[in-house]
């Protein structure tokens, strides 16, 4: 590529100072002369057409506004280009996504849904028919991020898990229900980071909610990140997930993609979440990685231009 592209890094008031990606970002896209500036999603004055390609950094406010940020979503791409792409962001952004990914065969963290359609004929009865037989479990709306109001549950304490499920179903939002996978006590989580399909680096997350709630200060919980390998089954199931996404998108890739899993009771990774749309890609914890990011955002913006407002489409990378 020749001379300076311009590039928009999607943001949420108050977070870009916060978001330890941003500035090795920033500077690895500058090494290959593209300039990328911080961008807030909802403020009125940005011209979204000005920019070459609009990224999603880090609006970690959205679940708050959800269709807001899908309509401004739709607005971007109309006239520009937008990654991860609106119909992707549209499919992630509510966590019913992982019904869909255990019905192709894949290996989630069981999970029951509860609809606010349902808030005025739900009774006490049906809610706690969706919370496990037997050992503790967690609570949290189908539209999140961050761990804000995700809780965990004792397998006794049905009359707080009832009242969370109700308070979330008033307010409007579907709820999910998923047992507690006690070995993330030990083990943490393992997240997986994709750039362009392509794996670049893992992480361990330790647990959030060990005193039953996350320790939310602000947009997200404070976690523990350090280095980690995955191990191949963990490596193979996210693998296979962003499988499923290209088979879902007509072989489109996401530009960038986190898969968080779990070791399951005999061992075998679960899915606990795929993040396509603000996921924090730890750098800190490979050396490398921002660099690698960067070269993906190259190649997108080298890619052939595609029809304002269609959304892009890209062919599996090599």
């Amino acid at each position: 590529m020749s001379g300076t592209r311009r590039l928009a890094l999607v943001t949420a008031a108050g977070a870009w100072q916060t978001d330890g990606d941003a500035e090795p970002l920033v500077d690895a896209l500058r090494r290959r002369s593209i300039l990328a500036e911080p961008a807030i999603w909802d403020d009125p004055e940005v011209d979204w057409s000005h920019f070459d390609l609009v990224v999603l950094r880090s609006p970690w406010d959205y679940t708050e506004r959800v269709e807001e940020f899908l309509a401004w979503a739709e607005r971007v791409g109309a006239v520009t280009r937008l990654e991860n792409s609106l119909e992707m962001l549209q499919w992630n952004t509510d966590k019913h996504y992982l019904a869909e990914l255990d019905r192709v065969g894949l290996s989630v963290v069981p999970t029951s849904f509860i609809s606010a359609r349902l808030v005025g004929s739900t009774d006490a009865a049906d809610i706690v028919a969706q919370f496990p037989g037997r050992g503790r479990f967690v609570v949290k709306p189908t539209v999140s991020s961050g761990s804000r109001n995700t809780s965990r549950y004792d397998s006794e304490n049905h009359p707080g898990a009832l009242a969370h499920v109700r308070r979330l179903l008033a307010e409007g939002r579907d709820v999910m229900v998923q047992p507690y996978v006690e070995s993330v006590e030990e083990r943490g989580e393992t997240g997986m980071l994709f750039f362009g399909g392509v794996f670049s680096h893992g992480f361990r997350k330790g647990p959030l909610l060990s005193g039953g709630n996350a320790d939310v200060d602000g947009l997200y919980a404070h976690e523990q990140i350090d280095p980690r390998v995955p191990e191949p089954d963990e490596l193979q199931l996210a693998r296979s997930v962003l499988a499923a996404v290209q088979a879902r998108f007509d072989g489109a890739t996401p530009l960038y993609a986190r898969v968080d899993v779990l070791s399951g009771a005999h061992g075998a990774p679960l899915l606990l979440e795929l993040e396509m749309t603000e996921p924090s890609y730890f750098f800190h914890t490979d050396p490398s990685s921002a660099d690698r990011a960067a070269a993906a955002y190259v190649d997108r913006l080298a890619a052939a231009p595609v029809e304002p407002g269609r959304g892009p489409q890209y062919s599996d990378p090599p």
